[in-house]
């Protein structure tokens, strides 16, 4: 029981902290310590869970459907690790990263605030806090987004904040429905309920309604454009967390609902989740090639990608299901370092740009190494992780008869290839450009390179 609110004690405490210091030094050891001890939780509550104990947890003693119950099973220990290796990478990163007119004092506060959110959003076994837990992330990740308040910022934190309402009146809509259709929120009281029902469309109108919800958080076509129009704007720091975290707690939220009590119309969702899942990967990698500037390279691949993930819910067998997950894991991870190569890049030269950086393998090979990592993980190339992840779907998508769903998978992990050998061509291969050749080379020091090296290994 005590370490199941561990991963939302230990934020609390860190917000608190945050809010009492006032120096970026005593910021920057607290936001690392704090990290740390998440991660440790972390590790120590996979181990328990993968010992064959699930974790729970009902506040006051109150049994479902009145109690608020915390629950973590395996599929929940591995994204808390994961988000947790994120947030220690991240937590090195913004040592160097992060702009001095943003004080760390207030980008670690709602850096854990967002972390808050996150893990409750990963552990909770009722409804309802999965909302409350949302709106925490919106929240604090808009202020993230707006803290250098530069105009374009602003202008995206007002998009990203405006569609990602939107979501939650959805997200709040079906929580009505299905109470009033049910009399309970609490998640494995739904599915016990919700298995042997067969009025489908009763269910399918909450159901709707969190899918809209749901796929605005986890940007599918065609309701992603929010993401290419914020992620761009911030620190390189806020991005990279974003990344990797924000659109798959979506994701995470979409798996659970439409595998534990979603359950009663598959025909109609199955292809209806194949054709979000096609557009989705074609629209992001198509977006992406037609691209010169790494973070909206990234960005859009951050949609292609969630295409993947949404393809292996489609497909709805257990193997789809198990690459799903997996890949979710891998992209959580490869797409943060990703981010995290393009920060250095821009550090080194002064620009995202494409056709203002190059020569960058010959003045630092070990960050031409570091990219090829998550760029060769991200577009599938073996023995990466990123080759496993997109090898169990293909296998699950031929298995199940789904080819055209198949093909257009291999054919975004060549666009995804095309891309990564675009940043690869044009930062590292080429020459450097001539208006900053005649700049003063900026060296990289072994805390600038960490934490893409935690993430790469």
């Amino acid at each position: 029981m005590t370490l199941a609110v561990l991963p939302i004690l230990i934020p609390v405490l860190m917000m608190i902290i945050h809010l009492l210091i006032r120096k970026d030094s005593v910021a920057a050891v607290s936001g690392i310590t704090g990290s740390i001890l998440l991660l440790v939780s972390s590790g120590f509550i996979a181990r328990e869970v993968f010992s064959g104990d699930y974790l729970s947890l009902v506040a006051g003693g109150w049994d479902a459907p009145f109690g608020i119950s915390i629950v973590i099973d395996p599929m929940s220990a591995m994204f808390l690790v994961s988000s947790s290796v994120i947030v220690q990478a991240r937590s090195i990163f913004a040592l160097r990263l992060t702009e001095r007119k943003k004080h760390l004092t207030r980008v670690y506060c709602f850096f854990f605030t967002l972390s808050l959110g996150i893990n409750g959003a990963f552990i909770t076994g009722d409804i309802f806090n999965l909302y409350v837990w949302f709106e925490i992330m919106l929240l604090s990740s808009f202020v993230l987004i707006t803290l250098g308040f530069s105009k374009d910022q602003m202008r995206a934190g007002i998009k990203y904040m405006a569609l990602n309402l939107i979501g939650s009146l959805f997200f709040l809509a079906g929580i009505g429905l299905l109470y009033g259709k049910t009399g309970t929120l609490n998640m494995a009281h739904l599915a016990e309920i919700l298995m042997n029902d067969d009025q489908s469309i009763l269910i399918n109108s909450s159901a709707m309604l969190f899918f809209l919800a749901f796929g605005i958080k986890a940007a599918v076509f065609p309701l992603y454009f929010w993401l290419p129009a914020s992620y761009h704007t911030p620190d390189i720091t806020v991005t990279s967390l974003f990344a990797g975290i924000l659109t798959k707690v979506g994701v995470y939220a979409m798996i659970r609902f439409f595998t534990l009590f979603f359950v009663q119309d598959p025909l109609f969702w199955h292809n209806l989740l194949f054709v979000i899942a096609g557009f989705t990967m074609l629209v992001g990698g198509m977006a992406a090639i037609s691209r010169y500037e790494t973070r909206k390279i990234l960005s859009y691949h951050i949609i292609s990608q969630i295409g993947y993930m949404i393809m292996g819910l489609a497909i709805f067998t257990p193997l789809g299901i198990a690459g799903a997950i997996f890949f979710t894991l891998h992209n959580m991870l490869a797409k943060t370092n990703a981010f995290v190569v393009s920060g250095l890049i821009n550090r080194m030269r002064g620009s995202y740009s494409l056709k203002e950086v190059g020569g960058l393998f010959r003045e630092s090979p070990l960050l031409a190494s570091l990219f090829i990592i998550p760029a060769f993980a991200l577009a599938g190339i073996p023995p990466l992780s990123g080759f496993f992840a997109k090898f169990i779907l293909i296998k699950a998508g031929f298995e199940g008869g789904h080819y055209w769903i198949t093909g257009i998978a291999v054919l975004t992990g060549l666009m995804t290839l095309y891309s990564m050998i675009k940043i690869w061509n044009e930062a590292f291969l080429k020459k450097v450009p001539e208006q900053r050749s005649r700049q003063e080379p900026v060296s990289l020091g072994f805390v600038d390179l960490l934490p893409s090296i935690i993430l790469g290994t």
